[in-house]
């Protein structure tokens, strides 16, 4: 729907010609071709009505009831004194012949409402607004319009409006509270045809919804006039000129307004009634879409069908032209000035409260959008790519239908994107071009202007400037919130998780693991971050050296883990520096007597806060009980975090074999044991020439090899019967960034100077047998295997991705 309102002041500038009555005096004025006076506007807000005039072009006027009475006169048969003449009669007035000179010269002819002094038409321009319709397109002229659309108006009668509003309303509950939607999605979106038959329906019902607009204002006396299509913000919309429903009082114009949502309410119904013939479930989609175009349209921010429906309820044509009038209204120097009493005040308390409401929101939203456009950039390449991989695979399949729902999702997609620049860019282009016309002549006023503007671009240019994250994809883990959206541009302070309190936190889980719920949870360990303090960072000696002043180099915002106990074994990479690799690597033997409790931990933390970098630490921990053991619970723990981290690769693993034997090992067998182990130390000192893929099984098939010398040896193994169950206890954890694979194929070693430095292998010395011998028919040598692994994926930088989760062996 359209309507055409508005027109310039005349302050705004200089007549679209410069000729003028004054310059070339004629003696009959006459009115542009094509200008239509439809009086005075019936139920208006304003305190005096304005009077309401028509440009050839479509474009309506408000004007004074002296302007009016005036250019009611310019018939070109009346001559300036008579025009002065008709003027002072119809306003009590009096109004001399060089007041109609002032008069047309200043206000009527920049209008656009007066032929020139030469006999020719003038060149009006007509308003362009940003949040207006442009790219128009025709469809059918207003004669075929009144054809086209006579026919529906008998739907207005009082009784079919209640029949099918109680319809409509009837299948709106069944739809969304006893049906439901999911048959219907599933439906549709198994079959591509029906998905684009749905698509077309609700353009089609778009269509109609404009149909619903004209035969209420023939309903109502008013002419509709053309029909067409343009673009409208960023979406493809249709248009009917209802102008002429100005002519009608404040009901006819608020049913005209109400036409194209009653036609969508038509829609559903005759929808219901093609399912329950059909029994397609994928038909009640179209409800949806229907239902969702009323509420859009409802919507009085912009010029939908609610913006002008609280229009001319309020009977202000035109309210953005009231924002800059209500917004000085509201300062107390401006109070009392005879401007803020123009409209009524029941009137003017709505339409001020429709300015405090769309101005705050309007601005909000422009402010989201700048903020949130590299990333929705990013986002919509991401998914168009996507698209397009699944329009080739539907076009390999031969199926056509499939293939253009891949173009709608495509144009989708894009259209939203581009209009949100199309609409930036004509905001610059209109607040550069405003400013340089508002400050011509003046170069002190014109530079600071043109700061401004350098300011604001360069605040652009700071906000869009592409520094490794700002153009990433939106990730299905991040809640989106308004506080998200702005903390990559303006952090936020002290928002760190507490210990002992509740909060929200990222949780990653391997793409197809079974996640933990109430009912069946799983045993994890969690890095609370903690507020840095002046004693905060790692223990250091004191020094009066330079270096002593430096700022600790723990970054996280969680604790360091605890150095390891006695037996205990840790492996803890960190890097803080760009461009490098760094390993830590921690191999252990542990014995453990008889009755000795088994309480040894086997720990794996790598963690990350660079550029181009990367953190790998493998722990592994071999722990031979023999005897009898009452307490055997070892730990076996990883972790892995990225902390404003970009490109880069964490990598924690944490192996971890338990055995119990039966006794001590034989020579033989400890002369094995120990030729493996110096294998195993080798291993480990070379470690950072291994692709990190192949790293987890190397460490499995040493396990597989020290359970096999176990069971080979009589003395570790009593009997024949005896035999020992092995299986690995790994728990692997790695973080990476989205862009970057989870875990390389390799890492090329750091380059001197970089700290990557993998360290020996760290044992408890030297195995010997224990004195004594275990009890007879003590269980054979075993123990429990434990597999977990649990990768994690990066946050973004903004926060550590962090996922370990520990093991208790039970054997």
């Amino acid at each position: 729907m359209t309507h055409a309102t508005g027109g310039p002041r005349p302050e705004a500038g200089p007549p679209s010609s410069p000729a003028s009555l004054a310059e070339h005096p004629v003696q009959v004025p006459s009115r542009a071709d094509g200008v239509q006076l439809l009086g005075q506007s019936e139920g208006s807000g304003y305190r005096e009505p304005p009077s309401l005039v028509r440009r050839a072009d479509g474009q309506t006027l408000q004007l004074t009831r002296l302007l009016y009475l005036v250019l009611e006169a310019a018939d070109g048969n009346r001559s300036v004194e008579e025009i002065a003449q008709h003027a002072t009669a119809g306003s009590g007035r009096l109004i001399s012949a060089d007041n109609v000179r002032t008069l047309m010269d200043s206000q009527l002819l920049p209008m656009g409402l007066l032929r020139l002094a030469d006999g020719s038409e003038p060149e009006v321009r007509k308003a362009d607004p940003l949040l207006g319709m442009r790219f128009r397109y025709t469809v059918t002229d207003p004669e075929r319009t009144r054809k086209i659309t006579a026919p529906f108006a008998v739907l207005f009668s009082p009784l079919i409006v209640v029949a099918v509003t109680a319809a409509f309303l009837a299948a709106c509950w069944w739809v969304l509270m006893v049906k439901g939607l999911g048959s219907a999605t599933h439906e549709a979106f198994a079959n591509p045809a029906l998905l684009l038959l749905i698509f077309a329906i609700t353009i089609l019902s778009a269509g109609f919804h404009e149909f619903g607009h004209a035969a209420a204002a023939r309903k109502g006396g008013a002419t509709p006039g053309a029909m067409g299509m343009g673009l409208y913000l960023v979406w493809p919309a249709f248009f009917t000129d209802v102008t002429d429903s100005y002519r009608l009082g404040r009901g006819g114009r608020i049913r005209t307004d109400f036409g194209g949502l009653y036609f969508n309410a038509i829609v559903a119904v005759g929808i219901m009634g093609l399912w329950w013939a059909t029994g397609f479930d994928a038909l009640l989609l179209v409800v949806v879409t229907q239902i969702l175009q009323m509420v859009r349209q409802l919507l009085p921010l912009v010029r939908f069908d609610g913006y002008h429906i609280l229009a001319d309820a309020t009977g202000v044509p035109d309210l953005f032209q009231r924002i800059k009038p209500t917004l000085l209204g509201l300062l107390p120097w401006h109070w009392g000035k005879p401007e803020n009493k123009v409209l009524k005040p029941w009137a003017r308390a709505v339409v001020s409260v429709w300015v405090l409401v769309t101005v705050p929101l309007l601005l909000f939203s422009l402010a989201m959008m700048v903020l949130a456009l590299p990333r929705l950039l990013a986002t919509a390449w991401s998914s168009a790519a996507r698209q397009q991989e699944l329009f080739t695979e539907s076009l390999s399949a031969g199926d056509p239908a499939g293939a253009a729902v891949r173009v709608l999702a495509i144009t989708a997609v894009a259209l939203p994107m581009l209009g949100m620049l199309y609409i930036l860019l004509r905001l610059l282009r209109q607040l550069v071009t405003g400013l340089w016309q508002r400050t011509r002549g003046n170069v002190l006023r014109r530079t600071a202007a043109m700061g401004v503007v350098a300011t604001l671009l360069a605040g652009l240019g700071w906000a869009w400037w592409p520094d490794g994250g700002t153009y990433r994809p939106v990730q299905p883990y991040e809640r989106g919130t308004l506080a998200d959206a702005t903390t990559s541009i303006l952090p936020a302070a002290n928002t760190v998780l507490r210990e002992g309190s509740s909060g929200r936190t990222v949780a990653l889980w391997p793409e197809g693991a079974a996640k933990p719920t109430r009912e069946n949870p799983q045993l994890s360990m969690v890095l609370v971050p903690v507020e840095a303090s002046p004693g905060s960072g790692p223990a250091s000696s004191p020094s009066t050296s330079p270096a002593a002043a430096a700022p600790p180099s723990w970054v996280f915002p969680f604790d360091r883990p605890a150095a390891p106990e006695q037996d205990g074994n840790q492996a803890l990479a960190v890097n803080t520096t760009d461009g490098s690799v760094t390993y830590s690597v921690a191999f252990a033997l542990v014995w453990a007597e008889d009755g000795d409790p088994v309480d040894t931990r086997n720990e794996a933390y790598a963690f990350a806060s660079c550029t181009g970098c990367a953190a790998v630490a493998v722990g592994f921990q071999v722990v031979l009980i023999v005897g009898q053991a009452d307490v055997i619970v070892p730990e076996n723990l990883s972790a892995a975090a990225n902390y404003n981290c970009l490109e880069c690769v964490t990598y924690a693993l944490a192996s971890q074999l338990v055995l119990t034997l039966d006794g001590p090992l034989s020579e033989f067998g400890m002369a094995q044991l120990a030729a493996l182990w110096a294998e195993i130390a080798e291993y480990g000192r070379n470690i950072q020439n291994v692709p990190l893929s192949e790293i987890q099984g190397r460490l499995a098939a040493f396990k597989d090899q020290i359970t096999a010398i176990v069971q080979a040896d009589p003395r570790a193994a009593q009997g024949s019967t005896q035999t020992v169950t092995p299986g690995p206890a790994d728990v692997p954890a790695a973080t990476s960034d989205p862009t970057q694979p989870a875990v390389p194929a390799s890492l090329a070693p750091a380059p001197p100077g970089t700290g990557a430095q993998a360290p020996a292998p760290a044992g408890t010395g030297a195995a010997t047998a224990p004195a004594t011998q275990p009890a007879p028919g003590y269980a054979p040598p075993s123990y429990a295997p434990v597999e977990t692994p649990a990768p994690t994926a990066d946050t973004g930088g903004t926060a550590p991705a962090v996922e370990p989760l520990p093991t208790a062996n039970p054997s």
